[in-house]
């Protein structure tokens, strides 16, 4: 018979009880919001009729889209070319992306209204400052799911089959590289989703309405309702997990020329 390794199954058992005491005690929390009822669902009453909870994740749900295309126009091709003709640069490249961990969230934020609150370019009553601040914290993780579906694939090979074959640059990116790099790019994209929704720093400075800065200010407000609404962003974020397992099911990392043709 096959042995069954008992401390690999204590390990895991220790992770899961990690990993979910902390929700069940959070859940147990928020089922407590009226007095003598448990369990009592008020507080997620109260979350999901309030109108500001559908305002503020509306508008982090259209921020964290802006952020993704822009983040993926920056990043795919920059990395692409980077593999294809400047593989000396990559390193380079590689440090530029991690500046966002050295540079707090809180300092980028004052240097950009300082820098764009006035003539030439007055951008602090405008989103694009609060997008290009999301675009920046994206970047390493963006740059490293992206290097590493790149690193998976042969791009060369790829890129010159597909010019034999007659293929512009446009084509290639889009039709050839884009396709062989689909669960990576869904990696990047949650990753980003995730850091948007959650962020607070940019959309507090910025003024803007976002899920982050609702939570903080509901968390100041209220004692339930914050456990509730804490719970409700877990479910979404196991949901994008759930949806990129789903998209990404099947032979994403062949590769794929027939677009080029």
């Amino acid at each position: 018979m096959k042995k069954v390794n008992i401390w690999a199954w204590i390990i895991l058992a220790i992770g899961m009880i990690y990993f979910f005491l902390p929700l069940v005690a959070t859940l147990d929390f928020s089922l407590r919001a009226e007095k003598d009822v448990y369990p009592s669902l008020a507080a997620y009453r109260f979350v999901f009729g309030d109108p500001a909870f559908y305002q503020n994740f509306g508008s982090s749900l259209l921020w964290s889209l802006l952020t993704i295309v822009v983040s993926l126009l920056l990043i795919v091709p920059t990395t692409y070319w980077v593999h294809y003709r400047l593989p000396n640069w990559r390193p380079a490249v590689e440090f530029v992306t991690l500046m966002p961990f050295v540079v707090p969230a809180v300092v980028l934020t004052f240097g950009m209204i300082r820098l764009y609150c006035c003539d030439p370019l007055p951008l602090v009553s405008s989103p694009i400052l609060l997008i290009a601040g999301y675009t920046i914290l994206s970047f390493p993780y963006m740059f490293r799911a992206v290097d590493a579906g790149l690193r998976a694939i042969d791009v060369r090979t790829l890129t010159e089959a597909a010019q034999s074959l007659g293929a512009g640059w446009p084509t290639i990116l889009f039709q050839v590289i884009f396709p062989n790099l689909r669960v990576a790019l869904l990696s990047g994209v949650f990753l980003t989703f995730a850091i948007v929704v959650g962020e607070f720093t940019f959309a507090s400075l910025l003024n803007w309405p976002a899920f982050g800065p609702y939570m903080e200010f509901l968390g100041a407000q209220r004692a339930y309702e914050p456990a509730a609404l804490a719970l409700v962003s877990f479910a979404l974020s196991w949901g994008s997990i759930g949806i990129i397992q789903y998209v990404g099911q099947g032979r994403g990392g062949e590769a794929n020329l027939a677009g080029a043709r």
